[in-house]
């Protein structure tokens, strides 16, 4: 058993893994498929969201479906890494197209009862988790084909984060970035900078051979997009968590520039959305629906 883990991963499995980048959004979905089956799952999906009309749309998402079309899959799990703020999750548009049970961490909880008064959200919002199909705990696994996946918890960017391995793979979420690009933020309400070194800690902690798929990339550097890295790498060259940085030494540097970020444009209506489980809320009496802009909520 590796330390800090709940699980014996399984390295000699590899699942054929493909990407979808969404480029407003900077945002990595994946199609990961067992090597001996057509089961498959889709992690991080997107919805198209324009802000300035209000208008959503599928395209994203539809690619992922034609592929699941094309090549025959069976769509078994939609999975999502956390409730994200950065962009909205298409998962029910899959699933109402492809199928598959809808999962994510069951701290979800947590985010629902926070996010709940931000919005002044009444009793219609369930605020038990009951949008997913499944909620995942620390260690729980998942069947996928003929292999198993495994819900390793590590909060500190949001309290329901999870990462997701898959054989050789683990998908991180916005836990990690490429090397050159760090670790995410821990100041939203629930994150934790001390909480998120120590998951990070966990993640590395799987074989150096592990191949770590990244929610998002921005181009550090001027270089091209990437999406995948491995564990020996974010060990050795992070520059945020390499194997030369302190406990001490990356909670000072997260907290201090967290206190210089903006925050991201779509949080708002991404908040609002995917702690529903990507439903958009309910049509008023007028029948349309709106998104709430508090005022000074996150200021």
């Amino acid at each position: 058993m590796h330390a800090q883990l709940p699980f014996q991963p399984d390295i000699d499995t590899r699942p054929v893994v493909t990407p979808f980048f969404d480029e407003a959004t900077n945002t990595f979905s994946y199609i990961v498929k067992d090597p001996t089956s057509n089961a498959c799952a889709v992690i991080d999906s997107v919805m198209n969201f324009e802000q300035a009309s209000g208008t959503i749309s599928f395209t994203g998402a539809d690619q992922i479906i034609a592929y699941i079309v094309k090549h025959e899959l069976s769509l078994q799990w939609i999975l999502e890494t956390h409730v994200h703020a950065d962009h909205l999750s298409a998962a029910p548009y899959i699933q109402e197209h492809a199928g598959g049970r809808l999962a994510i961490g069951a701290h979800i909880t947590t985010v629902q009862k926070t996010f709940g008064k931000v919005f002044n959200e009444g009793t219609a919002f369930c605020r038990d988790g009951s949008q997913f199909d499944v909620l995942l705990n620390d260690g729980d696994t998942f069947e996928l084909g003929g292999m198993l996946g495994h819900a390793l918890s590590t909060p500190g960017h949001t309290p329901a984060c999870m990462t997701y391995v898959i054989g050789d793979a683990a998908f991180v979420g916005d836990t990690l970035f490429m090397p050159d690009s760090g670790t995410a933020r821990a100041d939203f309400p629930g994150g934790d900078a001390r909480q998120l070194y120590h998951s990070i800690q966990r993640v590395l902690s799987l074989p150096d051979s592990t191949r770590l798929f990244m929610c998002h990339d921005y181009c550090g550097n001027g270089r091209e997009v990437e999406y995948e890295t491995t564990v020996a790498a974010e060990r050795d060259s992070n520059i945020h968590v390499n194997r030369t940085i302190s406990e001490a030494e990356f909670v000072k540097m997260r907290e201090a520039r967290d206190a210089t970020l903006d925050m991201p444009k779509l949080i708002l209506p991404s908040l609002q959305v995917n702690m529903r489980a990507g439903h958009l809320p309910c049509a008023e009496d007028n029948g349309e629906v709106y998104l709430k802009i508090p005022i000074n909520a996150f200021s």
